[in-house]
């Protein structure tokens, strides 16, 4: 059975149908997305309303401590003022002591609804909208006394700017201080902040500018002619159009009318009084500005840089605290200022040329805490310069002898003690196509001579043996860990101090020496306050970082003690200057720049003279007798005696050994001179001085001052000395100082260096001729047989 063909035809495709989507269903997903789009501005709006532009809003507290600036202010440790940092031509007076005439004015003329609104007149804002409209530009504000306060304090970076935006900020600030402060409050604060023309804000000081007294003395006609100031002070200021003034005035009398503050009668008699000004333009007296207010400058510069201060806050809307010590930094001004000033005297009578800028002597001195880097006392120049050239911070010169302890304390590092002997004759270096031939000051010289004395006299030549012996690399290298920024050159002279330093660094240098070897860095401010009291930066405290062993930091401690005590820093001993102190001077070639760098347990301080244009700073300079006393008398004055100061202990690790100064062997009674002498423990000599008579045999050290006697002439009977025991060094110093003295000519200057030159040349050939005598007769006694040692007599307890 065949299957029936399927004979159904095929279906034609029919379009499906799309149902009708409504009108409302069209707009219902732009209004969603819209809806979105005006909640997320209404909360951003929200947002930037309540915190102030995103700036963060003041509490009700900042607002009530809140008092208008003078010009910030620069405050020490202790928090005393120090100065203002970009003063400011106000003075703020209570509101008590501002007559009611004048509150009146200012009420009547720039918001008369004071009393009845809360920050933002809404009538006023309707007034000046509808004139506003009308004349198709701006005609009329609606600023109350409060928007007025809002925008000084808050905007006045865009004071100038004619935005809603700007106009909702007032709005608000204006809401926080009527919910902060009382109308009394806002008043006083408005009538101190205000702007009124030439350079003066508030009413104190513009009364004084124009009328040459105080606000509460004035009348209602001067009243007047104040009260019509804010609204445009530059133009209508009596003292740059007088008829502007008077025709502002005039404007002023029909308000003051017009609200009842005077009657008819009063107010005519004004209008025909002359408008009578003070002579003299006023300016408020400043505490006098200082060299730590242009170093705080700096800081707040860079700062501003990084962004960490906005940009919109100046100086006057700050809060500093600093490390400054007052006393100290009053004290570093005047010692540095009166320093240079006598140099210059005596270069002038010496016939040197001072009358330049770049002839004068010029000075710095840095003075900070060496156990965290706080400075205590910065001074840039002999006179205070405002945005001018900070010479401690910033005058890179050759250190001199005082770069040499660094070389001591690689020395130190290396294995020498204290007690290692060094060569001190005239020595010659290969520098390539030259001979280097350093001298020592004056051409002294003492043979052989200890680490600690060669140290004590800035002995150059022994120093430059030293380093030769050392690296020179490994020298800097110290010098840059212990806080020397500048580039060193690598080359022989470093040892001498041939790079170029600044104060600042060098001195910041000094301070692991007697801290106990730990670095420090150097810095001035604490914290940074806005008008409010909000922290805007603070210091960040860094990590200590050792840079010498504890036991070499003692050792070059004591060293320097030596040079203050008995060798070239001896001036401060002479200056008075008690208890523990170490130190080290440095004089450059030609007596170009003196140095003298010190410190005790609580500080470290630098003093440095040169000209601006290198050039010699006397017959006889030298930091001994130049820089030595002005830091002594700095520290005398700007900070405690030493003396209340506990001594550098030593650490432990430490040992003492008694050894004979001519050799730096162990002491005996049958050789020289001795002393006690520190050591790291196990380094000390194991040795005896007998055994190097020659060496043994050498004079005794000068007395430190400890052993000073007062009295003439040390002490020492005239009619008692040996014309055979004087020595040509001696006669030297004499003539010298009594040429200082009665403040020798030109001509006689030279003719006294002639002599001390000769002198000089015979005591060098005398020393050598009874060198040779020494070694004739060691040489006799080698061929000999010994003779016995004798006994050692008992010996007695300390």
């Amino acid at each position: 059975m065949e299957a029936e063909a399927n004979n159904t035809p095929a279906l034609a495709a029919t379009p499906v149908e799309t149902p009708a989507v409504s009108w409302r269903a069209r707009l219902l997903k732009p209004l969603l997305y819209a809806g979105a789009i005006a909640v997320a501005g209404a909360f951003t709006t929200a947002s930037w309303w309540w915190s102030c532009g995103w700036q963060g809003c003041p509490t009700p507290s900042q607002l009530r401590a809140w008092k208008p600036t003078e010009g910030g202010a620069l405050l020490a440790r202790d928090s005393a003022f120090v100065s203002a940092l970009s003063p400011v031509n106000r003075t703020n007076v209570p509101l008590a002591l501002v007559p009611a005439h004048v509150q009146a004015a200012f009420i009547a003329v720039e918001d008369r609804r004071f009393h009845a609104h809360h920050g933002v007149d809404w009538y006023g804002v309707a007034r000046a909208t509808v004139a506003n409209v009308t004349a198709g530009s701006v005609r009329e504000g609606a600023s109350t006394i409060t928007m007025q306060l809002a925008r000084n304090v808050f905007l006045g970076n865009r004071a100038t700017e004619r935005t809603f935006g700007r106009k909702l900020l007032e709005w608000r600030y204006a809401t926080l201080l009527e919910g902060s402060l009382s109308k009394q409050d806002i008043l006083e604060r408005y009538l101190n902040v205000i702007y009124l023309g030439n350079g003066v804000y508030g009413v104190e000081g513009a009364s004084r500018d124009l009328f040459g007294k105080s606000v509460k003395n004035i009348s209602l006609g001067e009243a007047a002619m104040l009260a019509g100031l804010p609204k445009a002070p530059s133009s209508y200021s009596p003292r740059r159009d007088k008829a502007r003034a008077r025709a502002r005035r005039a404007t002023v009398f029909d308000v003051l009318l017009r609200e009842g503050v005077a009657d008819s009668a009063t107010i005519q008699k004004l209008r025909n009084a002359p408008l009578k000004l003070a002579r003299a333009e006023w300016a408020p007296a400043r505490a006098v500005d200082s060299w730590a207010v242009e170093a705080v400058r700096v800081t707040l510069d860079s700062l501003r840089a990084a962004g960490v201060i906005p940009k919109a806050l100046n100086d006057a809307q700050l809060r500093v605290w600093s490390t400054i010590d007052r006393r100290a930094q009053i004290a570093g001004e005047r010692a540095i200022a009166s320093g240079a000033w006598q140099i210059d005297q005596e270069r002038a009578s010496g016939g040197f040329a001072v009358s330049g800028a770049g002839s004068r002597t010029q000075g710095a001195l840095v003075a900070l805490d060496p156990t965290t880097g706080a400075l205590r006392a910065i001074v840039g120049g002999r006179r205070i310069e405002r945005r001018g050239f900070n010479r401690a911070l910033r005058a890179k010169r050759q250190p001199g002898s005082t770069f040499k302890p660094f070389v001591y304390a690689e020395a130190l590092r290396q294995g020498f003690t204290l007690a290692s002997m060094l060569e001190d004759e005239p020595v010659e270096i290969d520098i390539g196509r030259t001979m280097w031939t350093p001298a020592n000051y004056g051409d002294n010289y003492a043979g052989h001579i200890t680490l600690r004395d060669a140290l004590a006299r800035s002995a150059n030549a022994a120093t430059v043996r030293l380093s030769s012996k050392l690296s020179v690399r490994r020298i800097a290298d110290l010098a840059h860990a212990q806080g020397i920024t500048s580039e060193l050159p690598i080359v022989p002279a470093l040892a001498l101090g041939a790079g170029a330093v600044t104060p600042l660094e060098l001195t910041a240098a000094y301070a692991p020496f007697g801290n106990g070897g730990t670095r420090v860095q150097p810095y001035l401010v604490e914290r940074v306050e806005d008008q409010f009291g909000r922290v805007l930066w603070s210091h960040p405290r860094t990590a200590a970082v050792k840079v010498l062993e504890a036991t070499d930091a003692f050792l070059m401690t004591s060293l320097m003690q030596g040079v203050v005590d008995r060798g070239t820093g001896r001036p401060v001993r002479d200056a008075g200057i008690r208890g523990p102190v170490a130190g080290k001077t440095g004089t450059t070639n030609d007596g170009t720049d003196v140095w003298f760098v010190g410190f005790t347990p609580t500080l470290v301080a630098s003093v440095w003279f040169g000209a601006d244009d290198p050039q010699p700073l006397g017959w006889n300079a030298s930091g001994g007798r130049l820089a030595a006393p002005v830091w002594a008398r700095f520290l005398r004055d700007g900070w405690h005696s030493p003396e209340e100061d506990s001594a550098w202990m030593p650490p432990a690790g430490i040992e003492t050994k008694q050894i004979d100064i001519g050799t730096g062997k162990l002491a005996s009674d049958w050789c020289g001179p001795s002393r006690k002498e520190f050591f790291v423990r196990g380094s000390g000599p194991r040795t005896s001085c007998e055994n190097d008579p020659y060496l043994a045999m050498r004079d005794a050290e000068p007395p430190d001052w400890h052993d000073s006697s007062g009295g003439g002439a040390g002490g020492i009977d005239p009619t008692q000395i040996d014309p055979a025991q004087i020595d040509p060094a001696q006669i030297a110093a004499a003539v010298s100082g009594v040429l200082e003295a009665v403040g020798g000519n030109a001509t006689a200057r030279a003719a006294a260096d002639r002599i001390i030159s000769e002198l000089r040349k015979a005591q060098r050939d005398a020393a050598r001729e009874a060198r040779r005598e020494v070694e004739r007769v060691r040489r006799e006694l080698r061929g000999m047989p010994q003779a016995p040692v004798p006994p050692r007599p008992p010996r007695e307890r300390d």
